[in-house]
């Protein structure tokens, strides 16, 4: 916990400092707002999920593992209609089949599977925010109490670092590194076609959001954006299981790593009675490789924008009686 405050405070400062470096170049014009972002995450993928077959997007939403992400933004609004917005936030994703509610279906197969990780997820993301709402308002340059829905797209960038809890023969549990221990034998002579993953990746985040300026230079936004991503490893499930004496070989016969590798890879014993499942042996079924794993944020937004276009007369002095969307 403390490693993470820290983290999430140089973060933070080294975000304030950029953004005021910024600021202080383009404040005259009035085109530049800067803010914190807090909000929720949910992960998507293999792990976890809701009854029935997995499904996509919020369908297989676990609300039960939602945890929060935080950061800060900065927005170059090229005009009302379009912006550009660099933010970077940290937070955390789980995934847990234990907390299936099964019902006797397809999820029950996942359920028995009882695979669960969490992971610190770091993102830098470019965005563009397209307001449409903007072509039927007069004066559009009046943003005093304001609704504008708008949509987000672009390109990210994150790191992430998949775990599980290791039980040692004496009942201690420990949170492990699960990349370094090859659990589908990523990265083994035996299994070429099985590369090791990257930690950071390429995504795009995609969604939509509704803003709402409190006056001019003050707004709060909702917003939800799903981060697609390029990979099957953010739960460091994908593909299928491979044999215990796969991590004797590679690993070393009664190495510490191997008895590691071989209970993360398959713990289907710890919801079994201490008997591993037959149908979850030896290249049967872990994950599905074809679905790549994704994650989304509902996060809320305070942005200030900065300096003062006096082109206009702002809020409850305003001059402007016209409506605020005509059509």
């Amino acid at each position: 916990m403390k490693t993470r405050l820290t983290s999430l405070t140089f973060l933070l400062c080294a975000m304030l400092i950029m953004l005021l470096q910024i600021s202080t170049t383009f404040a005259q014009q009035s085109k530049i707002e800067l803010g914190v972002n807090y909000g929720f995450s949910n992960f998507l993928g293999d792990l976890g999920g809701n009854a029935g077959k997995g499904k996509g997007f919020l369908k297989d939403n676990m609300v039960s593992l939602t945890k929060f992400m935080t950061g800060a933004h900065v927005t170059y609004r090229a005009s009302e209609f379009i912006s550009f917005s660099f933010s970077a936030n940290i937070g955390r994703l789980e995934g847990a089949d234990s907390l299936i509610n099964g019902l006797g279906g397809y999820e029950e197969a996942r359920k028995a599977r009882n695979q669960h990780f969490r992971s610190p997820v770091r993102e830098a993301l470019l965005v563009t925010e397209i307001y449409p709402t903007t072509l039927f308002e007069y004066e559009s340059e009046d943003v005093y109490h304001r609704i504008r829905p708008y949509f987000v797209f672009g390109v990210g960038v994150f790191n992430f670092n998949p775990q599980a809890q290791y039980e040692a023969e004496d009942g201690t549990k420990t949170w492990v590194d699960l990349k370094p221990l090859k659990t589908e034998g990523q990265g083994m002579s035996k299994y070429a076609d099985r590369k090791e993953y990257k930690l950071t990746q390429m995504n795009i985040p995609y969604g939509f959001g509704l803003k709402y300026y409190m006056n001019q230079n003050v707004a709060l936004a909702f917003e939800i954006v799903n981060r697609k991503t390029f990979t099957d490893y953010i739960d460091d499930v994908s593909t299928n299981y491979i044999s215990n004496e796969d991590f004797y070989a590679h690993f070393g016969e009664e190495s510490p790593e191997a008895k590691m590798a071989i209970q993360m890879a398959n713990k289907t014993a710890f919801a079994n009675g201490g008997v591993y499942r037959p149908s979850y042996g030896i290249g049967s079924k872990r994950g599905t490789a074809s679905n790549k794993d994704a994650y989304y944020a509902s996060t809320i937004k305070l942005t200030i924008r900065l300096g003062r276009n006096n082109d206009y007369n702002y809020g409850r002095n305003s001059g402007v009686k016209c409506p605020v969307v005509r059509f």
